[in-house]
């Protein structure tokens, strides 16, 4: 039995994992961390008043509960406070807060280093196992045709544009394409084209109704080709946090998106 608190309890993505977690054989909700609806029971919350997990803001509510696995799902602008608390206390670490940059992806490796290599992390930008094979589908087509551009579509509550997936898809297309192409930029209204991502446009659309969508279009010679994956429920983000969950303690380091999960075959 895995012991694991999550950190954002109370959010709309924090409260699925939790009921998540509490409806797995293999793990104990043992924490909830959250500065809002401190002392209540996360339990009734998910629909489950038989767990008695109250509600704390502190992190040291982690240690208390003897949690060996934290799940950080809050905010961009205190998600690596929370990285740094759970690295110094050698409590591994999930992280499904977007907006980590490369540059806090490297000092998350230098702290991993600095406290000996106690606790690993794993970071994910999106925890649909449909978005990684999108990803990894991207990939493979800008090998053939690199005239590509990104629409991501979110909720209106969501904290940063682009996605965290978008970009790192636009990672995985620079690793394999084999020339650059960039678009026209002529704008007669300032943004029309949306933001540029090392010479790849993504277009970001924030609406209510969304969960997250991202749509990949390549474009060649008479031909587009589109890989596209949509989240229609928080649900679909589950399987893949739980699979984080459970890999973990047993991944030295930091591990960088899920693909390293799913032991897929390597691109041909």
């Amino acid at each position: 039995m895995i012991r694991v608190g999550v950190i954002g309890a109370c959010g709309r993505m924090g409260l699925m994992v939790c009921r998540a977690l509490a409806d797995s054989e293999d793990f104990a909700l043992v924490a909830a961390v959250d500065r809002s609806k401190v002392g209540q029971n996360v339990g009734q919350m998910i629909g489950n008043p038989e767990l008695d997990v109250p509600v704390s803001d502190e992190l040291e509510r982690l240690l208390e509960a003897k949690a060996v696995v934290a799940i950080d799902f809050t905010h961009p602008d205190v998600v690596m406070d929370d990285v740094r608390w759970c690295i110094s206390h050698a409590v591994h670490v999930v992280v499904g807060t977007t907006g980590i940059t490369q540059e806090e992806l490297q000092e998350i490796e230098k702290l991993l280093s600095d406290e000996a290599h106690e606790s690993n992390v794993i970071v994910a930008p999106n925890f649909a196992l449909g978005a990684v094979l999108m990803q990894r589908f991207s990939a493979l087509a800008a090998r053939y045709l690199p005239a590509v551009e990104i629409i991501e579509l979110h909720h209106d509550q969501k904290a940063d544009a682009p996605s965290g997936t978008a970009i790192a898809t636009v990672s995985r297309i620079r690793q394999e394409r084999g020339e650059d192409w960039q678009g026209p930029g002529g704008e007669s209204l300032q943004g029309a084209r949306g933001g540029e991502v090392d010479g790849i446009r993504i277009h970001s659309v924030r609406l209510p109704g969304l969960v997250a969508h991202h749509e990949v279009i390549f474009g060649g010679q008479g031909q587009t080709l589109t890989i596209r994956h949509d989240s229609t429920d928080r649900s679909s983000f589950m399987p893949g946090v739980l699979m984080a969950a459970r890999a973990v303690m047993t991944r030295p380091g930091l591990t960088v998106g899920l693909e390293p999960l799913l032991d897929l075959p390597p691109l041909p």
